[in-house]
């Protein structure tokens, strides 16, 4: 919890990458990469067969990471690996409910004890999850939620009320991830409008494709999350230290 408070004192530099994909110690490497750059906060996401909010490059680069074997388990053991490389660099785990549902305290304590410092499950509704807030609160994980341009300011109440830890990920655009060429009219208004109800930090991501969007949207809120972007590369075959400079390149501002 408090690397990510760290993370965001001076602007979170948010970056997503699939765990496992060109293999869990190259996936590391990739990280660690990243973690040596201007990124201050990691967003490791667990490859799932079904990833219904993301668009056609994190879906390609699950598909990789599914193939060579990743498991739920072995994308813990990437976190383990940056955590024991790097000990101040915040991390939060991306996933999708189905693959945890199943055993979910057990996943959420094997993520803590592998170095994480947030979970987002990212299509789990509010009203479903009461165990999975108790859980994260006994193990000291900050549970990052999701708000959308669609959540009503009444819905948006509700998700936030009780939460103090961590930060809120506003996905600023409709639809899936995937790089767009400009972020919607109404983020300054939108923004606005979380802030009213939560103290929290906001974090915005979805279609961030350019250092332009990423200045823009640092000077409104208080973090940036940049995913399709960076995996493409990796789709591209880009060495780590390309990608550490890419990233260089991204977040400077």
């Amino acid at each position: 919890m408090l690397r990510i408070n760290q993370a965001f004192k001076d602007k979170a530099k948010v970056a997503y990458l699939t765990a496992g994909d060109g293999g869990i110690n190259k996936s590391a490497e990739y990280f660690l990469a990243l973690a040596d750059s201007s990124v201050n906060l990691l967003e490791v996401g667990i490859p799932y067969s079904d990833p219904v909010a993301d668009g056609p490059v994190i879906q390609a680069a699950m598909e990789r990471s599914l193939l060579s074997g990743t498991t739920v388990d072995s994308s813990l053991e990437v976190v383990k690996k940056i955590r024991e490389k790097n000990k101040d660099v915040a991390i939060i785990i991306f996933t999708y409910y189905n693959p945890i549902h199943h055993h979910l305290y057990d996943f959420l304590n094997k993520a803590k004890e592998s170095g994480a410092d947030g979970i987002l499950v990212v299509d789990l509704p509010y009203e479903e999850s009461g165990n999975y807030h108790h859980y994260c609160k006994s193990l000291g994980l900050s549970p990052i939620t999701v708000i959308a341009p669609s959540t009503s300011a009444e819905r948006m109440k509700d998700i936030l009320a009780n939460l103090n830890t961590g930060f809120v990920y506003y996905a600023c655009q409709k639809g899936t991830t995937g790089a767009r060429t400009g972020l919607p009219d109404d983020l300054p208004v939108q923004i606005a409008n979380i802030r009213k109800v939560t103290n929290l930090p906001i974090a915005v991501g979805f279609g961030v494709a350019n250092s332009t969007m990423v200045k823009e949207i640092l000077n409104i809120a208080d973090g940036c999350v940049v995913g399709s972007y960076l995996v493409k590369k990796l789709e591209d075959e880009i060495t780590p230290e390309e990608l550490k400079v890419s990233a260089q390149e991204l977040f400077t501002i």
